[in-house]
């Protein structure tokens, strides 16, 4: 894939991911699941199988282990960026620095994956 079309997608997904997440959260509320992480964890999951399968085009083991894998550990590092409190004057909460380093994360992962695949 050209560097360029890597780049959009990896925009999209940033777009995807960011959005998403309030949707994501909004349904965990109203199932009144109360494990966040179970419903994030699973609907990132969703987003990257969708992302490997329309846009990578890999042998379906590897699509379906790396977004098991991407999707757990970026929200995994999300969660302990949030816990740094890096920008706790602009974000009280760090909810929306977890956010932007969830999808930040994924796409970095995805690039590692995509280098890996190449060589």
């Amino acid at each position: 894939m050209k560097l360029q079309n890597r780049f959009f997608s990896y925009i999209i997904l940033l777009v995807v991911y960011y959005f998403s997440t309030v949707l994501l959260m909004t349904t965990d509320s109203s199932l009144k699941i109360n494990h966040l992480f179970i419903t994030l964890g699973f609907g990132f999951t969703i987003i990257n199988l969708a992302y490997s399968f329309l846009i990578l085009k890999w042998t379906p083991l590897f699509n379906i282990l790396y977004s098991i894998i991407i999707a757990a550990v970026s929200l995994v590092l999300a969660l302990k960026f949030g816990d740094l409190h890096l920008f706790s004057n602009y974000d009280p909460y760090d909810i929306e620095t977890s956010v932007i380093a969830n999808a930040v994360f994924s796409v970095i992962f995805w690039e590692v994956a995509y280098q890996t695949k190449k060589i």
